[in-house]
């Protein structure tokens, strides 16, 4: 038994001090927004902002006061409207009459072979006019330096795709817990630093920011090619780096920030359509990420108490460098380090979500999205 768990927590030992310190080391180097010069008016090229809102008069109007607020010379706003019942029309209404830079598109009905989302950012791409396009969510505020910065960005680094990590406001023990450990697990996951390496296979694509080349965006299928994806973030930033355009990650911090869901139960609500999703809806994908959160967040927490020797040496350095990622993911999201020491009950809700959204998702035979259900058969095709 004693060589069994010395092997064990051998393994998962070296997955921290290898691919944990990479992706550790490779965060480090990430472009930070505020570092990089505003951008000259001559160097700005025409940005059109798109975005889809369906019900969001609760966070619609605070995230237009700061897109109309943008200091860019060469701008357009395209807002999607997708079917919305309370008052989003007539807040977005009333920033098209008082700005002329803001378009607002009406969607009334949804074709069929479409989710919702992917739809309507279809839409606002083809009313658009912009070199770039910055695809946003409706909820999302922009500091108005945001867009001279970004450009900086992509034109120093000769870049045709560039999405941002942003500041996400939390508040309370549980959304803190489950947020900070959703960040650690993304880096993980993703390994952002590894997107600008041409021959690396690595992609990330966050809805909050994403600007993308016109003719990119084209040249990658549009979101024609994501009709029916859930992540169609992610899997747009996968087709760009498919493509063989050059993609980067960056760090926004507080030039761009969300207020995602409120309180850790609507948290859990919210990513029920996606993370059954994200594992492409593979119940063997789903048992593998269940059970690698198991053994590197949680069984390491676990067994410090009753190990001796070479395991408990071991044990103690993954937990050592699992902390202190935690801890340095808690301080860029601006939270206290000491949310590191909830490391093991952040990856125990996770897991659960994951488990969750697998379990609601085949117990309908689908999911529910803005109002429309789609089964899980013409998910999987799609």
């Amino acid at each position: 038994m004693y060589w069994i768990l010395t092997t064990v927590f051998g393994f998962i030992a070296a997955f921290w001090l290898t691919h944990g310190l990479r992706v550790v080391m490779g965060a480090t180097r990430l472009p930070r927004l505020q570092r990089f010069a505003t951008a000259q008016d001559a160097d700005c090229p025409r940005i059109s902002v798109l975005f889809a809102a369906r019900d969001e008069e609760e966070k619609l109007a605070a995230a237009m006061e700061t897109l109309v607020a943008l200091d860019y010379p060469n701008l357009e706003i395209v807002a999607v409207d997708d079917r919305s019942t309370d008052a989003t029309p007539e807040i977005l209404a009333k920033f098209a009459a008082k700005d002329e830079r803001v378009r607002v598109v009406r969607i009334e009905e949804l074709p069929a072979g479409w989710l919702g989302k992917p739809h309507a950012l279809q839409q606002a791409y083809e009313a658009s006019s912009g070199e770039w396009l910055l695809f946003t969510d409706a909820d999302v505020q922009f500091r108005q330096d945001t867009l001279r910065r970004a450009i900086s960005v992509v034109r120093e680094r000769a870049l045709d795709h560039l999405t941002l990590m942003c500041a996400v406001e939390m508040h309370g023990f549980w959304e803190k817990t489950l947020i900070t450990f959703f960040g650690l697990g993304f880096h993980v996951a993703t390994n952002p630093n590894n997107v600008g390496n041409p021959r690396s296979r690595s992609y990330v694509g966050i809805g909050a920011f994403q600007l993308v080349r016109r003719t990119t965006y084209e040249a990658s299928g549009t979101h024609r090619k994501l009709a029916l994806e859930v992540v169609d973030d992610m899997k747009l930033a996968k087709n760009i780096k498919e493509a063989g355009f050059r993609s980067c990650v960056g760090v926004a911090q507080q030039h761009v920030s969300v207020r995602w869901h409120a309180g850790a139960g609507n948290i859990v609500r919210g990513v029920t359509k996606n993370f059954f999703a994200a594992a492409s809806y593979r119940l063997g994908l789903v048992a593998a990420q269940s059970l690698g959160i198991f053994c590197s967040n949680i069984l390491p927490f676990l067994a410090l108490p009753f190990l001796r020797g070479w395991a408990l040496a071991f044990d103690g350095i993954a937990v050592a460098v699992a902390l202190g990622f935690h801890a340095g993911v808690a301080v860029v999201m601006g939270v206290s380090p000491l949310y590191a020491l909830t490391d093991p009950v952040g990856a125990l809700l996770f897991d659960y979500m994951l488990l969750r959204s697998t379990f609601v998702t085949l117990r309908q035979g689908g999911i529910v999205w803005r109002g429309t259900f789609y089964s899980l058969e013409e998910l999987r095709r799609g």
